[in-house]
């Protein structure tokens, strides 16, 4: 798998780029005077390190393609034939017509060279594939698919160069078949495609190479999806010193559901009694009171009629609301979230309070703002925003889009979650736990960031900082977990995540000046 706890402590950096941006990156490295040939022998000699480092020699193919991609392949044929492996190099096209760099680095090879048709995949312990990486923008045809076909139906190793051939960089999916490999190794910035699925699924492991781009590349490349990371997040206070009072700490008011479906609440409540919020209240139908008091002894629970609902969150004094989970899909849902949102208040609007809105969704559009986040998975995305994701390359450029469309910070959830702010910015949050694929899980999000949001933390931040602390915690989940689960794992959690961004703060304090 990706590496996704060190990238996300901060042991990469967090961009994430496309390959436009990629290749702009490179033209800046050239342009500072690192030579082609130099960025193109750095590349190779990762994909060679990444694969010694993993397997033992064994009769290895490198699959050349016709640019630089097949250049880098060259790169990794030597250097796996100088450390003692049998190499044999397969290319597709002429390698006479090999321009630039790549013609430079198939000079270098002194092995045979066969053509790409000649290929068979069970000869071999190992496959590089290095035919076309993320700049093909069509499916595979010809020899090229066959080559793809033929890895897929046989039992070697594979490696990838960059992206599987046939995956496009820049997107979530792929058009007809692509390679599937067991490791990618990909350089400077990860790609939409090395994050989210299907595209991911064909990536395997995946090791980031620095190729020491110089500084200065990121002028003129916009605005950038960052990937979260611990030392830029925003921590509840944790301490011991201090004069703190509960009221200090945030008031967080949850919407609670019908009898019988108050269990989501709950969870969203306790949730943000233990990510610090200092008093969390349940809002109660009258006749689902006495089943929401008794399931809990800290969370506080007051009975909500149909007053007008801002008279109620005022006289709750809330710092913070969560609406949504287990809430029921009624007018009351409805009319109750737009005079949430007539407040301005910072304000979770997950599951229920979002589904409500499928039959008319600019009927919420109008009364957003910036202080709400939205959390919905795919399913009530498409609701909101029906079509956007199929439409869109990546689940980033939909997540953005989305914001913008709405005005409000949209966490887009999934195994990489996706929080897009209305101005343009996006992060990806990808410190997460298949284990958190569980009932209710949801549901802890939206009491996390909702307590977040009522201690102060502003909401784009608050969204970033919920996401990767869920994920921590699905990390100590055990299998089966639930969560329920969660709960009891999440105060451990923020004392480890807050003790290691002290240590990493002072680590930093220590490196000399620049």
């Amino acid at each position: 798998m990706l590496n996704m706890r060190a990238i996300a402590f901060g042991a990469l950096s967090g961009e994430l780029l496309t390959t436009a941006q990629i290749r702009a990156a490179d033209a800046h490295a050239i342009k500072a005077g690192v030579a082609g040939i130099s960025l193109m022998e750095r590349a190779g000699a990762a994909v060679a390190s990444a694969i010694m480092s993993r397997w033992a020699a064994r009769a290895a193919a490198i699959l050349c393609g016709p640019g630089n991609n097949g250049g880098d392949g060259y790169v990794v044929a030597r250097r796996l034939s100088e450390a003692g492996w049998p190499v044999e190099v397969f290319v597709l096209g002429d390698p006479a017509a090999l321009k630039g760099d790549a013609a430079h680095m198939a000079g270098l090879w002194e092995g045979t060279v066969r053509p790409l048709d000649s290929f068979k995949a069970e000869r071999f312990g190992l496959v590089v594939d290095a035919l076309f990486g993320s700049g093909l923008s069509r499916p595979l045809d010809g020899m090229a698919r066959k080559a793809a076909r033929s890895l897929c139906e046989s039992d070697c190793v594979v490696v990838a160069v960059d992206v599987p051939s046939g995956v496009n960089g820049d997107e979530s999916g792929s058009e007809g078949p692509c390679v599937k490999a067991d490791l990618t190794v990909t350089f400077h910035r990860l790609k939409p495609a090395h994050l989210f699925h299907p595209a991911r699924a064909s990536c395997g492991e995946i090791v980031l190479a620095d190729i020491d781009i110089p500084d200065g590349w990121r002028e003129g490349a916009g605005a950038l999806p960052e990937i979260v990371q611990l030392p830029r997040l925003t921590l509840p206070e944790t301490g011991h010193d201090g004069a703190a009072h509960k009221h200090g700490k945030g008031r967080l008011c949850v919407l609670a559901g019908p009898p019988g479906a108050t269990g989501a609440a709950r969870l969203s409540a306790t949730a943000g009694l233990k990510a610090g919020a200092g008093l969390v209240t349940l809002l109660c139908p009258p006749a689902s009171l006495m089943e929401a008091a008794s399931a809990s002894l800290a969370v506080m629970t007051k009975s909500v009629r149909e007053e007008d609902f801002r008279d109620t969150l005022a006289a709750n004094r809330a710092s913070a609301l969560v609406m949504g989970p287990g809430a029921g899909l009624n007018e009351t849902l409805k009319a109750r979230v737009l005079a949430a949102l007539s407040t301005g208040m910072p304000i979770v609007l997950d599951a229920d309070a979002l589904s409500v809105f499928a039959d008319d969704p600019n009927v919420l559009f109008a009364a957003l703002h910036d202080r709400a986040v939205l959390t919905p998975h795919t399913g009530e995305f498409e609701r909101l925003f029906p079509g956007l994701l199929d439409a869109s390359a990546s689940p980033v450029d939909a997540a953005r889009a989305a914001a913008a469309q709405s005005g409000a910070i949209v966490l887009l959830k999934g195994p990489a979650t996706v929080i897009a702010h209305p101005d343009g910015r996006v992060a990806v949050n990808i410190h997460a736990s298949a284990r958190l694929a569980t009932a209710g899980s949801g549901d802890v999000l939206a009491g996390l960031i909702g307590a977040l949001l009522a201690q102060g933390i502003v909401p784009f931040e608050a969204a970033q900082s919920a996401a990767f602390f869920h994920g921590e915690a699905g990390y100590h989940l055990p299998p089966g977990g639930t969560a329920e689960d969660l709960l009891d794992i999440l105060p451990g959690v923020l004392s480890r995540l807050s003790a290691e961004q002290d240590r990493l703060a002072a680590l930093a304090r220590l490196k000399p000046p620049a």
